[in-house]
C-alpha cells in the first residue's frame, strides 16, 4: 500500500508539473509572440527608411504619422469604442481613467526620487520626472492587443479585440489632458532661456562707437507701436477675444486632438440608444460610415509600426549627448523596471477592493499594460512645442528598444497572474 500511495502521489506531482510547464509555455507564446510581431513590422519600417531603400524618407514618415494620428487612429477609436460603450459600462469602467491618473502620479513620484538621486544636468530635472512618469497608454497597448487577438486561441476569447480596444480608448482622453496640462507646464524651459540656448557657447557682446544710443534721440513710441497702441485702447475686449484667450490659456486646441474628439463622439453616440441604433449597430441606416471607419482602423496598426521603425533609423542624435549616459540609463531603468511593480500593486489593491468588474481578465490585463509601457510617444509632441524635441527623441529611441525585452517579461508575469 505505501508503494501504491507513493506512486499515486508521484503521478499527481508529475501531472501538476506538466500542467504548470504547459501553462508557462502558453504564457510565453501569448506574451513573446506579439512582441516579435511588433518588432518584425518595425524592422520593415526601419528597412524602408534606410538609405539602401529610402521609401520612407523623413517627409514620408511625417506624413504617415499625420495620417495615423488624424484619421486612422480616430476611426479605430470611434468604431470600436462606440460599438462597445453603454451608460452602464461607463459606470463599470470608471477605474480605467483613474488608473491612468494614479499611474501618472506614482510614476512622477518615482521620477522625482530618481531625479533627486542622479541629479541630471541642468535644466533636465523636470524633464527626467516626466519621461519616467508618463507612459504610453494608447498606441503601443493597441498594437500589442491586436497582435494577441489575431490568434484564435488567445486566452481572452472572441471579444478580445473589441473589448481591449474599447478599454484602451476609454482612458485616452484622460491621458491627453494630462499631457497638455501637467506635462506641458513641467517641460517649460527656464525663464528667459530655451533648451538650445543653454547649450550654445556664450559670446561677449561687442560694442562699437556707432552703436551708442542717446536717450534724447530715442522716440517714446515707434510709429508701429503708436498705431497698435491707439487701436488697442480704442477697442474693448469682445466676447470672441475672451474666448480665444480662454482657448489659448487652457490649451483646448492641443487637448481636443483628433483621437480625443473621436473618443468623445464615440462615448456620446454610444450611450444614446437612438443614435447608436442609427449609426453604430450592424443594421443601422448609417452603418456604412462605421464600417468605413472599421476598414480604416485596421490600417492603423501596420502604419504606426512602420512609422515607428522608420523613426529609429535616425538614431538618438544630439539629444543623447545633452542628457548624458547616466540620465538616460536612469530614465530607461525607472520607466521599464521600477514603475510596473507599483502599477501591479495599484491594480491588485483595486481588485481586492472590488473597484472594477469581476472575472473580466481583459479589463485587468489592460490596466496592467498601462503601467508597463515605455514613455509616451505624445510626450515627444509636447517636447517639440517646448523646444526639447531632440532630447525627447533620444529617450524615445532607447526606451522603445529596451521595452521590447521588458514588455515581454511583464506580459509573461501578467498572464501567469491572470490565468
Amino acid at each position: 500500500m505505501p508503494k501504491m500511495a507513493e506512486r499515486s502521489l508521484m503521478g499527481i506531482l508529475m501531472e501538476e508539473s506538466s500542467s504548470s510547464s504547459a501553462s508557462l509555455l502558453a504564457a510565453l507564446r501569448f506574451s513573446v509572440l506579439p512582441i516579435v510581431k511588433v518588432f518584425t513590422v518595425c524592422f520593415m519600417g526601419f528597412l524602408m527608411a534606410s538609405k539602401y531603400v529610402n521609401i520612407l524618407p523623413p517627409n514620408g514618415r511625417k506624413l504617415l504619422n499625420g495620417l495615423v494620428f488624424s484619421l486612422l487612429l480616430p476611426c479605430l477609436i470611434f468604431s470600436e469604442l462606440g460599438r462597445a460603450i453603454t451608460l452602464e459600462k461607463i459606470l463599470q469602467w470608471w477605474f480605467i481613467p483613474m488608473n491612468v491618473i494614479l499611474g501618472s502620479i506614482f510614476g512622477s513620484i518615482i521620477g522625482l526620487v530618481v531625479a533627486s538621486i542622479i541629479r541630471p544636468p541642468y535644466p533636465y530635472f523636470k524633464f527626467t520626472i516626466i519621461h519616467i512618469g508618463i507612459g504610453n497608454i494608447g498606441n503601443i497597448p493597441l498594437v500589442l492587443l491586436a497582435a494577441i487577438c489575431r490568434d484564435e486561441t488567445n486566452p481572452f476569447g472572441d471579444t478580445c479585440s473589441e473589448a481591449g480596444t474599447a478599454y484602451i480608448s476609454f482612458g485616452q482622453w484622460v491621458g491627453a489632458i494630462i499631457l497638455y496640462t501637467y506635462v506641458y507646464q513641467m517641460l517649460a524651459p527656464p525663464p528667459g532661456e530655451t533648451y538650445d540656448s543653454i547649450h550654445e557657447p556664450k559670446l561677449l557682446p561687442t560694442i562699437t562707437l556707432g552703436d551708442e544710443i542717446y536717450p534724447e534721440k530715442v522716440p517714446l513710441l515707434t510709429p508701429a507701436e503708436s498705431e497698435t497702441g491707439t487701436a488697442v485702447s480704442a477697442t474693448e475686449p469682445t466676447l470672441n477675444n475672451r474666448w480665444n484667450y480662454l482657448v489659448e490659456k487652457l490649451k483646448l486646441k492641443q487637448i481636443f486632438q483628433p483621437p480625443i474628439t473621436a473618443s468623445v463622439l464615440a462615448i456620446v453616440i454610444g450611450v444614446i440608444p437612438f443614435l447608436k441604433k442609427l449609426i453604430l449597430t450592424d443594421d443601422a441606416p448609417f452603418f456604412f460610415f462605421t464600417d468605413s471607419c472599421l476598414i480604416l482602423g485596421e490600417a492603423m496598426i501596420p502604419c504606426i509600426l512602420l512609422a515607428l521603425g522608420g523613426n529609429l533609423v535616425d538614431g538618438p542624435g544630439v539629444g543623447s549627448k545633452r542628457l548624458g549616459l547616466k540620465t538616460m540609463a536612469a530614465i530607461i531603468f525607472a520607466r521599464l523596471l521600477l514603475v510596473p511593480p507599483v502599477g501591479l500593486g495599484i491594480v491588485t489593491l483595486a481588485d481586492k477592493l472590488n473597484l472594477f468588474p469581476k472575472d473580466d481578465k481583459m479589463f485587468k490585463f489592460v490596466l496592467l499594460l498601462q503601467h508597463s509601457m515605455p514613455t509616451s510617444v505624445l510626450s515627444g509632441a509636447v517636447s517639440n512645442l517646448r523646444g526639447c524635441a531632440k532630447e525627447s527623441a533620444a529617450i524615445l529611441f532607447w526606451v522603445h528598444i529596451f521595452a521590447v525585452f521588458s514588455m515581454a517579461g511583464w506580459m509573461i508575469l501578467f498572464l501567469r497572474i491572470l490565468f
